[in-house]
Order: structure tokens, then sequence, then C-alpha cells
């Protein structure tokens, strides 16, 4: 087998992929993210990802920082719309240290109000920050507008009058609402004995009392295409063009993630690029992305530009779009693209703690782990037919939601 799982009594499950060597990487993967805050909530459980290194019943903050740095390793986390990542590179000495800690900040944080008043001014800032970088802002303000109404058009970071209202009490009800251990992974990639690391989670997961609540998430309605501008303090125009897209357990969703990366992905071959800036010069970031997430997906393209020159940016892409959506690709330029796509999934394999976590959140969401080997037979099956009916339903013109920041006068 590619990978071993071990589910313990309480429900958390222990992941491992073997490698041979020296430097482990390892997450805990939460099922718990944006879109599960209640209404005039934004921002929770970002707001307590970052107090979980704060303070806990056995440690202060310095402690829980220097548990690994002084070791070298690195320690950090993240939130999503959908998860809470707590994630470590470290030697692979140190892996019961890591875990240690991450149990303790998981399930022991102390959430003292000093921490709180603090943690608010910094996402505070955070939240500032982002928005003076307009190429950031305008990702979440298109995906506030895609989901209007529905938690997740919720900004991970929240709002500063959100923020501002959070507290305790807020944060033990989303803990006991979301934080479930049946819908909770512990991943490693390195080089261990695979009954020695059962051992080792049940010493320190396996006290951790089982919370089995019901999470129940709404699924969003479809928007209406439409174009919406907003004037910002700014030099430049930014753009995104961009609809609903298939789930992550949707037939279509290697096809629509070969088609993306055909259209905008990584590279400078891309569709998007080569006419974009390489032809036309006209833009410097021309890029298109899908995310698939457990419900509905979103698929995008992201472009800066003069403000005299986004106009053309705009017919462009839409040029590019309806050539996808009107031709079928030929027999080479399909095999083209899936040995383009299979390359860079197989480099990616490269970077082994974003393949840790993305193997654990596809165990949250499916039970189960496609092999490298399962992932590029999805990819090859996909044919031309198939990419004329996905492009025809996202790419559809009716359906295309377009924001833009423009410079104010």
């Amino acid at each position: 087998m590619d990978y071993q799982v071990h589910t313990l009594p309480n429900g958390i499950r222990l992941l491992y992929k073997h490698a041979a060597t020296n430097i482990t990487h390892t997450c805990f993967v939460i099922n718990a993210g944006a879109r599960d805050e209640q209404p005039h909530k934004d921002g929770l459980a970002h707001f307590i990802e970052h107090l979980l290194f704060k303070q806990t019943e056995r440690r202060n903050t310095n402690q829980i920082l220097n548990r690994l740095e002084l070791v070298g390793a690195d320690l950090n986390a993240y939130t999503t719309k959908e998860y809470t990542c707590i994630h470590a590179s470290l030697r692979k000495q140190h892996l019961e240290r890591t875990l240690d800690l991450f149990e303790d900040i998981i399930f022991h944080s102390t959430f003292p109000e000093e921490e709180l008043i603090k943690e608010r001014s910094v996402i505070l800032d955070e939240i500032a920050s982002y928005q003076d970088q307009p190429e950031e802002a305008i990702q979440d303000d298109f995906e506030g507008m895609l989901f209007k109404g529905h938690a997740l058009s919720n900004n991970i970071l929240g709002t500063e009058e959100s923020v501002n209202q959070l507290n305790r009490e807020d944060i033990a009800g989303f803990i006991a609402s979301t934080y479930n251990t049946h819908e909770m992974v512990f991943a490693v990639i390195g080089d261990y004995d695979f009954n020695k690391l059962i051992k080792l989670a049940e010493k320190y997961l396996g006290v951790v009392p089982a919370n089995t609540s019901a999470k129940v998430r709404q699924k969003p309605g479809k928007p209406k295409g439409e174009l919406l501008r907003f004037q910002k303090p700014i030099s430049q125009t930014h753009g995104v063009i961009g609809s609903l897209a298939y789930d992550s357990a949707h037939q279509h969703k290697s096809g629509l993630l070969l088609v993306n990366n055909l259209l905008g992905g990584m590279g400078m071959s891309s569709r998007l690029n080569l006419e974009i800036r390489e032809k036309h010069g006209i833009a410097y970031t021309i890029e298109s992305n899908y995310t698939p997430l457990t419900d509905t997906g979103i698929f995008s393209i992201y472009f800066g530009t003069d403000e005299e020159k986004a106009a053309k940016a705009m017919k462009l892409i839409h040029k590019e779009l309806k050539k996808l959506r009107d031709n079928k690709l030929g027999a080479l330029q399909l095999h083209q693209a899936k040995q383009k796509f299979i390359g860079q999934i197989a480099l990616a394999e490269e970077n082994r703690l974003s393949l840790i976590i993305s193997m654990a959140k596809s165990l949250v969401d499916f039970n189960c782990i496609d092999t490298l080997q399962q992932v590029f037979d999805k990819i090859n099956i996909v044919t031309a037919e198939q990419i004329l009916e996905i492009t025809n339903e996202v790419f559809d013109e009716a359906s295309l939601l377009t924001l833009l920041f423009e410079p104010k006068d």
C-alpha cells in the first residue's frame, strides 16, 4: 500500500506514508474552517488557529514557540474555508516531541483574555496588510460575491468589526461544535515503524475525549453572472473572472484540473500567458485557478494590468474561453496537455509537506487516498468530448462573475 491508516477509539486517525529520509513532515488536519462559523462570527476559525500558539494548561507562549524551534524544527499553521491545519517539519528523532506539542495546543489551550486582546490587534494588522495588496484582496472579495449570503462568503481573516467582537464564549462554542475527533487526522511522512507510530498516537491522542457532534454544511446556490467594478487607491486595474465549479468528488474534477492547467496553470506555456503576456504584452500576471471544495468549487482567472489595457485583456480572456468551449482539442493537444500536467504533479510530490497535508485532507473528505498512479489514470482517461462538456458548463458566459478593482480618477 502507498500509505497506512490506524483509527483510535475516539475517532482520530493516524496516517503514515513511508519516506527514506531523516527529515519528517507532519500535520494535524481538523475538518473545521471559515464556512463553519455562525453569522457575524467571521474570522473565528482563523482567530482560534492563532490563539492555539499562545497558552496551554502546561505551557506559555515562549515555551510553545521554543518547543520545536530549539531543535531546529519549523512549526506553523493555516486556516481555509474548510480546514484548520497545524504542521511541522523536523528531524526524525523529534517526532514524539512534536506530537506532544500538537496534542497540547489543540486540546489544552486556555485562551486567556490578555492573549485574545493582543491577537485581535495582530489579526487587524493582518487584515490591513491584505487590503494593501489588491491582488490578494480581490480574490477574497470575489469569493464573497460568488457565495453571497452563504457561509463560504466569509473572509477567512474576518472583518475589523467581527474580529473585535469575538470572545472566549465564541471560541468554546466553535471548538465544541466543529472540532470533531472523527474528522481529525494526524499525518506523518518519514522513516518509521508503523506499529511504533500507533503506540505514539495512542499515548498522546488516545486519551483525547471523543467528540462526534453532527456538523451540517449547506451547499451554496448558483449566483448570476455580472460585472462589478470598484474604485480603489491603486495604480493598476486588477480583475477576477470566474464561476462556481465542480466539487471534490465530481466525476469531472480531474478534467477541469487538466483544463485549468492548460488554460492558465503553472509554467509560462499556458494559453492565457502566451496570448496575453507573451503575444500582446499587456499583463505581467495572468493565471487561472480551480479549487474544489466538498460540495462546490471555485474557478477563477486573475489578471493585473494598466487601466487602459484592461478592456483588451478581458476581451482576450473571453476569446480563449470561447476557443475551449467551441473547439474540441486535437489528439496531440490533449496528449501534450496530459503529459505536462502529469509531469508537474510528479514533481510536486517532492514537496513532502504539501503531499502529506493533501493526503490528510483526502482522508478526511473521502476516507481514502488516491495513489500517484491512480491520479495519473484519472487524468489519462479524460477525453476531448469531456473537455468540451466541462468548458461549456464552467466557462458559460451567462454564469461568469467579473470583479474589477480600478484606480480612482
